[in-house]
């Protein structure tokens, strides 16, 4: 790769006269100016990533509703709200989030194994557009709570049609041994429950099989098995206003190859249209595929530690600002902002966090030394959105940058804002 390219999955992160640029935002002059870590964001690329759904369901009924657990970030959500987006929300935390962005409620899908009596009573008033009820108890309480608060809750039951996204066992959803979603052979029994009840009203089916998926037969299998359940609750007299397939798409990580948003919704739409379901409404819930690879998280080399059995690059961000390498074994390319033209080391690339997991890449092929910036890629999706503040570090800033415009969406977090909260004894 010469220095000119765009890296892979990357269409608006690339090296310009040798340094690293997010769209036309140099990274070491960001970095200067708000310090690291920090996390750095391209809107063109995430309305590029958006597009690709947006042409994929032309002329269809569709709803596409940004699965905000990815990245939660005012800054983020507020392009997809301006873009015509709904929202998958999985907390009442998240929907005063999305509200506060501007979101259509109206538009705003309530998802999650969970949920609270009073997160019901949040979204009820709130006016949301579904709740995706995960249990059976989730669907009684949620018809109590909404006959005393004198409403009806919209419902889609969530199935689990046991199919194997072919993903890490963490992230995987729809297999029997998951705890999301009604087994598959009980969903009609289920839809027959819940349409008896008077403070439902039973609007539509919803599958989520799981995340980062990089094959489309999948999505196909679970397609089928969903359109089977369809056809016997409607049978049943059961009307369904619409069919949700959940999100899940997988990104370029590290020579990943996933079908393209538009191409794998003609597949799927080829199927529904076969079957008699084509200009049914449809709602999808994409998280990661929108956000993932917009981002980077510009760290700093602070040493380079040989052993005998490993070399380590000590750098300031840790598994607190980027969990997924420690949660997941994830990888996230990691390149530096300014190449040297040395000899390259392998090195695991570590954080200054006490923990041995706390690491950001293993066995990395880097020429690089103290003061130096390396980008880890890839990291606009569960990352900042699974932050913390573990060994009492504050939490990153963030940045979005869009042409040669660049905003600061969060501050870094300082140690005030962290003791804020918290008092003694008396």
């Amino acid at each position: 790769m010469t220095l000119a390219e765009r890296l892979p999955g990357h269409p608006f992160i690339a090296y310009k006269n040798g340094t690293l640029h997010v769209e036309a935002a140099a990274l070491p002059e960001l970095a200067r100016e708000h310090g690291t870590p920090l996390f750095i964001y391209s809107k063109q690329w995430m309305l590029e990533a958006l597009a690709a759904y947006q042409r994929g369901f032309e002329g269809r009924d569709a709803l596409i509703c940004y699965a905000i657990k990815a990245n939660s970030a005012l800054g983020v959500l507020r392009i997809f709200a301006e873009a015509g987006c709904g929202f998958d929300i999985v907390s009442g935390g998240e929907l005063a989030r999305v509200l506060a962005a501007g979101a259509d409620p109206a538009k705003v899908i309530f998802s999650g194994v969970g949920k609270t009596k009073h997160e019901m009573r949040q979204a009820l008033a709130a006016g949301i557009a579904c709740f995706n009820v995960e249990s059976e108890a989730e669907i009684d309480v949620l018809n109590a709570v909404a006959l005393d608060e004198g409403r009806q809750a919209a419902i889609s039951v969530r199935i689990n049609p046991n199919v194997d996204p072919k993903t890490h066992p963490y992230i995987s959803t729809g297999l029997k041994g998951n705890k999301f979603g009604i087994a598959h052979d009980r969903a009609l029994a289920i839809y027959r429950h819940a349409a008896s009840l008077k403070g439902l009203r039973v609007v539509g089916i919803d599958c989520h099989i799981g995340s980062q998926i990089t094959e489309a037969a999948p999505y196909l299998e679970a397609l089928e098995r969903v359109l089977d359940l369809v056809e016997a609750i409607e049978k049943a007299g059961i009307a369904l206003h619409h069919l949700d397939f959940g999100g899940g798409l997988g990104i370029d990580y590290n020579g990943d190859t996933p079908p393209a948003a538009d191409a794998l919704w003609r597949r799927l739409l080829e199927r529904l249209d076969a079957r008699g379901f084509g200009q049914r409404r449809l709602v999808v819930e994409p998280g990661r595929s929108l956000v993932g690879n917009a981002g980077v998280c510009v760290t700093e080399v602070l040493y380079t530690k040989p052993g005998e059995a490993k070399n380590f690059c000590i750098v300031d961000a840790a598994m607190n600002d980027l969990p997924r390498p420690a949660m997941y074994q994830a990888f996230h390319r990691i390149v530096p902002v300014t190449p040297r033209r040395g000899e390259a080391v392998s090195y695991d690339v570590v954080g200054p966090v006490c923990e041995s997991g706390d690491w950001l890449g293993r066995d990395r092929a880097l020429d690089v030394k103290a003061g130096d910036l390396l980008a880890v890629l890839s990291a606009g999706a569960y990352s900042m959105a699974m932050a913390s503040n573990y060994n009492t570090r504050g939490r990153a800033a963030e940045l979005l940058v869009s042409g040669d415009r660049v905003t600061l969406i969060r501050r870094r977090e300082s140690i005030e804002d962290q003791l804020r909260s918290e008092q003694f004894e008396g």
